[in-house]
């Protein structure tokens, strides 16, 4: 592995900030965008070990940056052996990279009759560098835990706004939706000057 790059994360920051000052549409923030977020998940080394230690008890989402304007927020997803979510949606577009460990991804679709249980779709794991995206208009609905039963996984997160502060769905086996907001777990990285 290569030395750290602890200059990963701001430049992430700075090119995705450009890339959604261009006035891109979210085809363009899943093509440029994915593009820019594999290099970030190329080389875990930039990530603080404080910010991959997994709790005894549930996944954590470390927040690495919030945009001012709230039009974007990085965060670190950690997983322990067998941790996972339960059925959610997102609202908001997202892209999910793999930085260590394999996540398993369970996709479900809307009910096919109003009031109906969630389909079930595809299953995928997801390994160090691949790539997941979630956007109501593509498939906004999953199930997502660590693949591994012995080793931690840590997923980077970016959303199209402050995911900590947007009222999401989670969704029981019935198909039934309960509003939610997930919290960070902590906010550790200082943000950028100027």
């Amino acid at each position: 592995m290569s030395s750290p790059r602890i200059d990963a994360l701001p430049a992430f920051v700075g090119a995705f900030e450009q890339l959604l000052g261009s006035g891109a549409d979210e085809a363009a923030i899943f093509r440029d965008g994915r593009a820019l977020l594999a290099v970030l998940i190329a080389d875990d080394a930039w990530l603080p070990a404080a910010l991959a230690e997994p709790d005894p008890d549930s996944y954590r989402i470390h927040l690495l940056h919030a945009d001012p304007a709230r039009r974007f927020s990085v965060s670190a997803m950690v997983w322990g052996p067998g941790q996972g979510t339960p059925i959610h949606d997102h609202t908001v577009w997202g892209m999910v990279g793999v930085l260590r460990g394999r996540e398993r991804c369970e996709e479900f679709g809307l009910p096919a009759m109003p009031g109906g249980p969630l389909r079930p779709g595809p299953v995928h794991e997801l390994a160090p560098g691949d790539i997941d995206l979630v956007a109501p208009s593509i498939g906004d609905i999953h199930r997502v835990s660590n693949a591994l039963a012995d080793g931690v996984s840590v997923s980077i997160h970016v959303y199209g706004g402050d995911i900590a502060a947007i009222t999401r769905s989670r969704f029981d086996a019935a198909g039934r939706a309960t509003p939610f907001v997930s919290p960070y777990a902590s906010c550790l990285l200082p943000e950028r000057a100027g």
